[in-house]
């Protein structure tokens, strides 16, 4: 299961004369531009260049937390998705991390395991749909397993069986 970030749909539609987004694994933050190359820009696609030097920010931010907190539970670094500028530069708009979602060998260790995946999910500062999605899966993994432990601890011990106390 992945944890995604936030999705390309929340940046402004993309014009007619930029590329559609793509898809690539991850890779280095998008370089600056050089004034004599942003000299020949209009305000416009200036003012695209800054909206999208934000989000591609944001969504590294975001994707940076989920792999964090990740742990050991990570399958894959970051994969982001990509919109060219008008600068021909790729600015990251959307991301991903692969996250383990496997339960444990254990119910114990499926607590453990849940509660890792839970804090990945909620990581960033602000988590997406998705994100709250998969940390309410974890969050039925854990009481689940919890339910398990129970079981079997009620199990174990038939003396453990409530009785009633006549002079109370």
């Amino acid at each position: 299961m992945s944890i995604g970030a936030i999705s390309p749909s929340s940046i402004n539609p993309t014009p007619a004369r930029e590329t559609p987004p793509v898809r690539e694994p991850s890779a280095a933050p998008a370089p600056a531009i050089t004034p004599s190359s942003s000299t020949q820009l209009s305000s416009e696609a200036l003012a695209m260049i800054d909206q999208l030097k934000a989000r591609d920010l944001e969504v590294r931010q975001h994707e940076q937390a989920h792999l964090a907190a990740a742990g050991g539970l990570a399958t894959s670094g970051t994969s982001y998705t990509y919109q060219r500028g008008p600068n021909g530069i790729n600015y990251a708009i959307g991301g991903e991390v692969g996250i383990d979602t496997s339960p444990g060998a254990t119910p114990e260790e499926t607590v453990q395991r849940a509660r890792t995946i839970q804090a990945a999910a909620l990581a960033p500062a602000e988590p997406s749909g998705p994100d709250r999605a998969v940390a309410a899966q974890a969050q039925q993994m854990e009481a689940q397993a919890r339910a398990e432990i129970a079981q079997r601890a009620y199990t174990a011990e038939p003396s453990a069986a409530p009785t009633l106390d006549l002079y109370a």
